[in-house]
């Protein structure tokens, strides 16, 4: 297959992936729609799994790592509901799938990942890839990035047993976080609003996602 063969058949499945597992499955957000039909999804996945990169399943993409299923992931964008002007945190770069859509909904993105062996391809693909307002560095997820916040939304990529206080601390008031809470073996999908300073939450849907480990790997 030719390049241009390549580009015209993973365009298809990317369009494929947004009609049967999005829009037929709820999620209305023209931005997000569009951000997922705009990035290449196949080009964060490793090599050897490039034909299932627009697939209804995660993907491993090393470290013990996933790449999220399509359909979580936009719900969990949809959720957060970035502005074109908001500065957001993500925590569990990965393969820097979900921060190069962050980057088409946002102004800025700061990213962490506890693993440098992820972190310097994922930023190596967003680079090549055009993607230029975004942050990467190796760290302890569940402090974030406390000399660049406050921010305005938080996507958290791995499960927590309760809300991360210290990521709480880190939104403005009037911020969001969106984050996977529950024991390891399946968790809820919250939408946290920082509202008075306390934390409103909002129960989404059930969901399951690697653990967000404390320190670097």
């Amino acid at each position: 297959m030719d390049g241009t063969s390549q580009r015209d058949h993973f365009r298809a499945q990317r369009e494929r992936m947004l009609r049967t597992q999005l829009a037929e499955r709820g999620i209305r957000d023209v931005r997000v729609l569009d951000a997922m039909r705009s990035v290449p999804r196949h080009e964060f996945v490793p090599e050897t799994l490039r034909q299932e990169a627009y697939e209804d399943h995660p993907l491993p993409i090393g470290e013990g790592q996933t790449i999220s299923q399509p359909y979580i992931v936009a719900a969990m964008l949809a959720h957060l509901a970035v502005q074109a002007t908001e500065r957001v945190l993500e925590v569990g770069t990965g393969s820097g799938y979900v921060t190069a859509l962050l980057s088409l909904l946002c102004a800025e993105v700061y990213s962490v990942e506890r693993h440098a062996q992820l972190a310097a391809p994922a930023e190596t693909t967003l680079h090549r890839l055009g993607y230029r307002n975004v942050k990467i560095r190796v760290g302890d997820g569940s402090q974030g990035w406390p000399e660049h916040g406050p921010f305005d939304a938080i996507l958290v990529s791995a499960a927590t047993p309760e809300m991360p206080p210290s990521l709480f601390a880190q939104l403005r008031e009037g911020g969001r976080m969106v984050v996977p809470v529950g024991p390891p073996s399946s968790q809820e999908l919250q939408l946290i609003r920082k509202i008075g300073g306390e934390p409103e939450v909002t129960f989404l849907e059930g969901c399951r996602f690697v653990p967000l480990v404390e320190g670097t790997a």
